[in-house]
């Protein structure tokens, strides 16, 4: 499973012609979820509060990204590293 960003410990992961709805696997130590690309929602799984609250506004500040790596990973292609909150731009 291809790693897309990683930010303040927290991996985000996407499957290859993975399952809908659209989302995104977050890790942050033992903990993990399943995060729908709409609206940043956990969709199965649990992160700590705080973890929980900065996927949620990282994945809505760059949905059209996420979206973007979506379809190519429905269609096999490679993925694009997506830049995380703590990044320098």
């Amino acid at each position: 499973m291809p790693t897309i960003a990683w930010f303040y410990g927290i991996t985000i992961q996407m499957y290859y012609d993975d399952h809908e709805p659209p989302h995104f696997h977050a890790r942050y130590g033992r903990a993990k979820a399943l995060v729908r690309l709409s609206d940043g929602v956990i969709m199965a799984g649990e992160l700590p509060p705080v973890a929980s609250r900065m996927v949620r506004d990282w994945a809505l500040a760059r949905r059209s990204e996420l979206q973007d790596n979506w379809r190519r990973a429905r269609a096999y292609r490679p993925l694009e590293k997506v830049p995380g909150p703590d990044d320098d731009e």
